[in-house]
């Protein structure tokens, strides 16, 4: 029996930790110890991020990943390349503007597989679900530096817009640590998505830990 399903996580009410990989941020960490380490701290979701890779040596981390991630009971997500998540057999893919259309990747990635996408607009939005979204990434909410031509920030006026505006969950991401996830929680986001302060950390653990009670603080659960 493999880990629950994204909507099958959502009926548990609790907001989403999604981690991203980057070796860039990492501090010399492979793929494999972020996860761990994360997962530790209450992450549900790793997703595979890594823009240097060629696709075999993706594959290659993916798997390796797969065994991390699933011996957790947990999601992983590979970013932007739907092949790759195909030949990892990953929970879900990600994709971003320039990647794959959605329509297209939904007839390769059929549900229940997990499909994710970016939006900034409403109407954005609701293309995306229309096309056959899962979940969408929203932001950046906050400014970040995690990438150099990041656009500027969309708030937490635009996230409760794009929470009301769709169906589906969306799920914040960009400038997010433990002193702010609350605030996208209470915009209407169903749980944040981070990078650099989770990643980058010089204890990942700790970080996402940190996070973790962030989200269920926001979401009237008792600390354990």
């Amino acid at each position: 029996m493999g880990p629950p399903s994204f909507q099958e996580k959502l009926e548990v009410i609790r907001p989403l930790l999604h981690v991203l990989t980057d070796p860039v941020l990492a501090r010399g960490r492979s793929h494999g110890e972020i996860a761990a380490a994360a997962l530790r701290g209450g992450a549900d979701v790793i997703q595979l991020r890594d823009k240097d890779l060629d696709l075999v040596r993706l594959v290659e981390a993916g798997h390796a990943l797969r065994a991390v991630v699933h011996d957790a009971g947990k999601l992983l997500v590979i970013n932007d390349h739907v092949e790759v998540a195909r030949q990892v057999n990953a929970d879900g893919v990600h994709l971003g503007p320039e990647d794959l259309p959605l329509g297209q990747a939904r007839e390769l990635w059929p549900w229940p597989k997990i499909l994710g996408a970016s939006a900034r607009t409403p109407e954005r939005a609701l293309l995306l679900e229309a096309q056959g979204a899962d979940y969408l990434g929203v932001g950046p909410v906050f400014g970040t530096k995690t990438k150099g031509n990041a656009p500027p920030p969309i708030g937490l006026d635009t996230v409760t817009l794009l929470a009301k505006a769709v169906k589906i969950p969306v799920i914040g991401i960009g400038g997010i640590d433990a002193g702010n996830a609350a605030q996208v929680i209470r915009a209407g986001a169903a749980g944040v998505a981070v990078i650099s302060s989770v990643v980058g950390a010089p204890d990942v653990e700790a970080a996402a830990r940190g996070i973790r009670r962030a989200l269920d603080v926001a979401a009237g659960f008792p600390l354990e």
